[in-house]
């Protein structure tokens, strides 16, 4: 089964995904020659187009299975087809799968491709700068990555860094950046820089005020056996302290945190999921065992953090929260551009909708397996800005067959779009090429789905409490704000009435770090002002 990534951003070789090789390379793998392009012939009736160095006519696209492949470093080992070629190879290949697979194709500004010298530029351009109704860009999730590194991390949760994952608070002078959680197992986790502690500076560059270039260098390594100094302020202590962190390769965990809690009677089990990789699928499914062991009777899923990735897994995971009715039901109906109003243009199979899946995918376990369910009424998911995508889809299938979602926290990314991931050259590109609906039609979310205190059970607000994230306590803890507002809503039906206390951050003043992205997979502050 070729799984489709519904991720917010995520991107050195890939097999394009275990799941997805098949169907990838045997639609894209290069099969015509040469390099540099050249534009069609004119019609018999009219003047022949200009045609630049490059080969380049503006509005004539070849196939691009023309230009793949094509490279101006092409790889020797992995069992790529890399034969050599030139940048402007490249582009031009960019330009015709963009041109073929982009959802707003006929926004993107045709550029000759031999004038760019780079690709990273090139993709740049290759994408709309319309704006959504909010006056946000509308393309937000355009974006590139290592193929090797893109390959290592999406199939196994593996990325050189420290483990521990930030939150810019505040991107103007005085700047601060907190630590959102960490990996277990990680350098973070040794050095207890755990949730809540301050960053203070980064290689002697002061966070407030300092060399972003220094701070992003020393935050998000780029290997492995890097060195590098932090002082840092432990949340509730007085005093800094200064630690020196090396950078590994770190596992992620995305499923954290289980723990269970008594509210009235009543069971209620919560736990923390960070991210939409493969290695998740058996990690929800334990997950989902031992809730159903312990019997609980509600369910808040902490998404806050979670960027999205795979569309699949949350077909599973939303099945495994609502239960066997769920089971052939419409998750999510994906539709391309005008193009390709019937078959998929990355497979080249019929359109048809991703279902709730009660089976295990063709991720790491053996596919085919039943899944458990917990077969609840509804489900409580703290979210933020962070919260994309796949996330963001399960919020949208679940009420697409009438399930109640009560959202707590600020409001979703607003990430209905996704793609599937493809490699060129040793760059994975990720590019939107579709966009999602529930059972009901709707995928109108742009602008995120927006937690208000009614019964609103229509378009992109749901019902549910705007509350910031507590960063003073631990994710788990029954007395962190956005968890003890999910159990207030448990015991009495409705949103706490009391204000915010200081010690917990207002919902609109916290900007994940992952917000743009499934995880932060590239340096993360350049819009420090």
């Amino acid at each position: 089964m070729l799984t489709k990534i519904k991720c917010a951003e995520q991107g050195k070789r890939v097999a394009i995904q275990r799941c997805l090789t098949a169907g990838l390379l045997l639609l894209l793998a290069g099969c015509g020659g040469g390099g540099g392009g050249g534009g069609s012939s004119p019609g018999p009736d009219g003047p022949k187009p200009a045609v630049n160095a490059s080969g380049w006519v503006a509005n004539q696209f070849n196939a691009s299975s023309q230009y793949k492949d094509l490279c101006a470093n092409p790889r020797s080992t992995g069992g790529y087809a890399d034969r050599l070629g030139t940048t402007t190879d490249e582009n031009f290949w960019l330009r015709s799968y963009s041109n073929d697979t982009y959802l707003w194709y006929a926004e993107i500004t045709d550029v000759d491709p031999g004038s760019v010298n780079n690709t990273a530029d090139y993709f740049d351009l290759m994408k709309t700068t319309a704006l959504t109704p909010s006056g946000q860009r509308k393309d937000q999730f355009h974006f590139t990555y290592d193929t090797e590194e893109w390959e290592q991390l999406s199939q196994s949760g593996i990325s050189a860094g420290y483990g521990a994952e930030f939150a810019l608070v505040t991107a103007s002078p005085p700047r601060s950046i907190i630590v959102t959680y960490n990996q277990p197992n990680s350098p973070a986790a040794d050095n207890n820089l755990n949730r809540g502690a301050k960053i203070i500076s980064v290689d002697g560059a002061a966070v407030t005020d300092g060399d972003a270039a220094v701070i992003n260098a020393g935050l998000f390594p780029a290997a492995a056996g890097e060195s590098h100094q932090l002082v840092v302020q432990d949340a509730g202590a007085t005093e800094s302290r200064t630690i020196t962190m090396v950078s590994t390769q770190v596992t992620s965990a995305p499923v954290q945190n289980l723990t269970t809690m008594m509210v009235n009677g009543s069971k209620v089990g919560y736990v923390t999921f960070n991210e939409f990789i493969q290695t998740a699928e058996g990690q929800l499914i334990d997950a989902v065992n031992q809730f159903n062991r312990q019997g609980i009777d509600e369910l808040v899923l902490d998404l806050r953090y979670n960027g999205g990735g795979y569309l699949d897994i949350a077909a599973e995971l939303s099945y495994m929260i609502a239960g066997p009715t769920s089971a052939g039901q419409v998750f999510d109906e994906i539709i391309f551009n005008d193009k390709h109003p019937s078959l998929n243009p990355i497979t080249g199979r019929a359109l048809s909708p991703t279902l709730f899946a009660s089976t295990t995918g063709n991720f790491l376990l053996q596919p085919g397996q039943p899944l458990p369910t917990l077969t609840l009424r509804r489900v409580f998911i703290l979210s933020s800005n962070g919260t994309a995508s796949a996330s963001e889809a399960v919020i949208n299938g679940l009420r697409g067959i009438g399930m109640e979602v009560i959202l707590i926290g600020d409001t979703t990314r607003g990430k209905p779009y996704g793609f599937y991931s493809q490699d060129n050259c040793g760059t994975t590109y990720f590019t939107i090429q579709f966009k999602g609906a529930n059972a009901i039609g709707f995928g109108d979310f742009s602008d995120g789905f927006v937690p208000v205190d009614s019964a609103d059970f229509s378009g992109a607000d749901v019902t549910g409490c705007l509350v910031g994230d507590d960063l003073t306590r631990s994710l788990g803890d029954s007395q962190e704000k956005q968890l003890a507002a999910a159990l207030t809503y448990i015991e009495t039906g409705r949103c706490p009435i009391a204000p915010l206390s200081q010690s917990s951050l207002a919902a609109s003043e916290i900007s994940s770090l992952r917000s743009t992205f499934g995880r932060v997979m590239k340096p993360a502050l350049g819009n420090l002002r």
